[in-house]
């Protein structure tokens, strides 16, 4: 019985590709035309701003999630945690930390070097698993 479906979707598929219904895509047209020729250079143009170097300079623009607050305002640095500024500071990749000793590494680089390490030990024998 499965091989009578097969044989029937196989001839499906014959007689759909033969009268061009599959395997070809079709594409709309293309909407509304373009005005003024080629190039197309007054669409391309950049938005320009309509808030004033004052207000962005004074209000973190797009930072509000509710419907009826406000812009949050820029604090001074001193207002700010002495943690946010070191977020981004670059840390020791795994072969970094490798090459120094473990028992001369300081507690947050341990912390990462433990981390990392066991991550590429799981990474290493999932492929070997996967492999097998």
């Amino acid at each position: 019985m499965a091989l009578n479906n097969i044989r029937s979707l196989k001839t499906v598929l014959h007689s759909t590709e033969l009268l061009g219904i599959g395997g070809a895509r079709a594409f709309s047209a293309g909407g509304k035309a373009k005005k003024g020729g080629k190039g197309g250079a007054a669409a391309d143009a950049p938005k320009t701003s309509t808030l004033s170097k004052e207000v962005k300079s004074t209000t973190v623009v797009g930072a509000n999630i509710l419907k009826d607050g406000s812009d949050p305002k820029i604090l001074a640095d001193s207002e700010y945690p002495d943690w946010l500024w070191h977020v981004l500071d670059k840390r020791p990749a795994l072969s970094e930390l490798q090459r120094k000793e473990a028992e001369a590494l300081p507690f947050e680089d341990l912390k990462r070097f433990v981390k990392l390490d066991s991550r590429a030990r799981i990474k290493d024998s999932n492929s070997v698993r996967a492999k097998n």
